[in-house]
């Protein structure tokens, strides 16, 4: 019998503040909570059952950054295939881009740090997939409707 896969859905946020920039995050070197140490990422995470969408997506996005935002449409829809904790996962996620409402970020443990940036410069940032096509695809809308 093969190995059971774990499917979950995830609530994940492009937060953009007043300047246009994005909110990424990274998650530490040594951390047991994640699969992509050290990489950059966008805030959010799994919903648990029984939690709507937009519910899981205020509660991430407050658990890991302290932010309050206002949901504005969604950008993508991707997913992945890690192993966390010694099992494997399905991941499907999807991506909404997010006004922030604060932006005094507060880091959870989930984190390391954080960088606001032009989203033209993702390339710049070790980034994990596919959160890095999230922000690549947000720069050429934005470049579209000439901001």
């Amino acid at each position: 019998m093969a190995d059971k896969i774990i499917l979950q859905v995830a609530a994940k946020a492009l937060i953009v503040n007043n300047d246009g920039k994005v909110l990424i995050l990274r998650e530490p070197a040594k951390n047991n909570l994640g699969s992509q140490h050290g990489l950059y990422g966008l805030a959010g995470g799994r919903i648990d059952a029984n939690e709507d969408f937009e519910t899981a997506l205020y509660r991430e996005v407050a658990e890991e950054t302290g932010l309050k935002i206002k949901p504005l449409y969604p950008i993508f829809v991707g997913e992945w295939y890690p192993t966390i904790g010694g099992k494997k996962h399905h991941i499907v996620a999807v991506f909404t881009v997010c006004e922030a409402k604060t932006t005094k970020v507060k880091l959870s443990i989930e984190h390391d740090d954080y960088q606001w940036i032009d989203p033209n410069d993702v390339k710049q940032f070790p980034f994990m997939s596919p959160d890095d096509q999230v922000v690549g695809r947000y720069a050429k809308w934005q470049k579209r409707l000439g901001n």
